[in-house]
């Protein structure tokens, strides 16, 4: 569909020339009403709750004509007459982009309804260009009023003459003929009937020519009533998204996902594996013992001592001559080594156990504390108390263990191990331990190392206790030695700096004693 705005900027670039005539505006084939509103937005409007308002074409010619003009002049030559102003913000960009300096515009909306353009006949293209509108409009409008009312006495005329004889009018119809002869005459009434209507369609191609050519002002002033809200192009545009940040990023992820995939056979040694494969020999214990052994065998024939001889059936004289005489060398045979098919599990030397560096957190398993493994993350990891009653109604599921991401200040994360059950810890877990939350009582502690002893306990593992503001501090816990967090009944804002100072003990203790873990 032609855009207003879009072919009067073609006509401007090609320079050529536009018709007014009629109140209209002529760009070759199409036309527009000079009131007709393009789609380039005025300056200040559709912002802040006003309604937006756009340039008309007459607006943007007298702009084009009075282009010389100051702006104070073209201002009062415009208002002088009745023509609406292109506002001063507007000018300087509306001019680029009708001269084609610039291929759009940031206040041309896309998505306002077009004026549809009037397209102009062939035969009152053949009367614009004889100059001679006037008369044949006349005498046109005079032949189509010729073949309406001749049309019209067609179809108003008596169809059928009276086919009953005057005698019978003034008598009864029965009396006069019998039922078959009405029957018959009524039969060849409707015959003729028929004949007449279908005889009566004689208009010409030129009659019919004429009707179309006298509802061609109709149709245009209808037409140029309407206005084109929504077309096929308008609803394929998206004004929510934006292509280069999702189908694009979309793309480019999964173009990176590929090129990986490339790289990665790439990226391994260049050596050949077959050669490397020969030179290791799979690990094999009864392979070892055989090797020991002849190891053995060999440094016992450098003294002289032959591990497969006998006395058995010799004197004394014999055993002794054979004693200084000088062993004669034998010759080595390498044994035969016959493949053997192994199982998949003893094909490669199975690795060392890795030790874990991973810090561990113990706290109590009791309900009635503080800290348990409902709210641990919370306090740990965000640093914001929750009481595990809300936990419960929350519908969280308690964990045997967990792990947790220290955030640092400098960005990065270290993970933390946090249990509440050691019944099964080795002595590389107990090495790995660097916090423990006492609950106050001392059977927390049955089946700890050390004895059992808080006291001894406390001296190896940094101890911290957790309790309200308000409540009496524990009397065991007095007597140890712990670091006490005190968190505040509502004010939350309050627990960050309070569980901060926990991490600060932890960093101090890490680096202090146990320096092999992470940090």
């Amino acid at each position: 569909m032609a855009d207003a705005l879009s072919v009067l900027r073609q006509f401007t670039i090609e320079k050529k020339s536009i018709d007014e005539r009629d109140e209209q505006v002529i760009f070759g084939d199409f036309a527009w009403p000079k009131t007709a509103k393009t789609n380039y937005l005025a300056w200040g409007t559709g912002k802040d709750g006003v309604a937006k308002e756009y340039y008309t074409i007459d607006c943007i010619l007298f702009l084009l004509k009075n282009v010389h003009l100051q702006h104070g002049q073209y201002v009062r030559q415009a208002a002088a007459a009745n023509v609406p102003v292109v506002r001063r913000p507007d000018r300087k960009d509306l001019l680029a982009y009708l001269n084609g300096e610039s291929n759009t515009s940031a206040s041309i909306n896309k998505s306002a309804p077009l004026e549809i353009s009037m397209q102009r006949p062939t035969q009152l293209k053949k009367t614009i260009e004889t100059d001679s509108t006037e008369p044949d409009k006349k005498i046109q409008e005079a032949e189509v009023m010729k073949d309406k009312e001749r049309l019209a006495a067609k179809l108003d005329a008596q169809k059928v003459t009276s086919m009953i004889p005057e005698e019978i009018k003034s008598s009864s119809l029965s009396e006069a003929m019998t039922l078959e002869k009405i029957a018959a005459i009524k039969a060849k009434r409707m015959a003729r009937k028929r004949n007449m209507i279908k005889g009566d369609d004689d208009l010409t191609g030129k009659d019919k020519r004429s009707f179309v050519d006298a509802e061609v002002d109709v149709t245009r002033d209808i037409v140029s009533r309407e206005r084109n809200w929504r077309n096929r192009t308008i609803v394929l545009r998206s004004t929510g998204k934006t292509f280069s940040k999702s189908i694009f990023g979309l793309l480019q992820s999964i173009k990176a996902r590929e090129e990986g995939k490339q790289r990665h056979p790439m990226s391994a040694p260049l050596m050949n594996q077959d050669s490397v494969r020969t030179d290791k020999v799979p690990y094999n214990r009864y392979e070892q013992e055989r090797i020991q052994k002849q190891k053995q065998d060999e440094k016992l024939r450098d003294f002289g001592i032959d591990t497969t001889g006998t006395f058995h059936g010799k004197n004394i004289k014999s055993v002794t001559e054979s004693v200084g005489r000088k062993p004669q060398p034998e010759v080595k045979r390498e044994p035969v080594k016959v493949p053997m098919s192994r199982p998949i599990s003893e094909a490669r030397p199975a690795p060392s156990k890795r030790v874990s560096r991973t810090p561990v957190i113990v706290i109590p398993a009791a309900t009635t504390s503080l800290i348990n493994m409902f709210n641990a993350k919370d306090i740990l990891e965000d640093l914001k108390f929750v009481t595990a009653d809300d936990k419960r109604r929350q519908g969280c599921r308690r964990e045997s263990e967990m792990l947790i991401q220290r955030l640092k200040p400098d960005g990065s994360t270290v993970p933390f191990r946090v249990v509440d059950n050691v019944a099964k810890f080795t002595h590389d877990d107990w090495d790995r331990v660097v916090a423990v939350f006492a609950h106050g009582q001392a059977w927390q502690f049955k089946g700890w190392p050390w004895d059992g002893n808080p006291t001894e306990i406390f001296s190896k593992i940094k101890a911290f206790h957790v309790k309200y503001t308000d409540t009496p501090m524990d009397k065991n816990v007095k007597n140890w030695s712990v670091v006490v967090l005190q968190l505040h009944k509502q004010q939350r804002h309050r627990d960050r700096a309070t569980l901060q100072i926990f991490w600060e003990q932890v960093d101090k203790y890490i680096a202090k004693l146990k320096p092999h873990l992470r940090a």
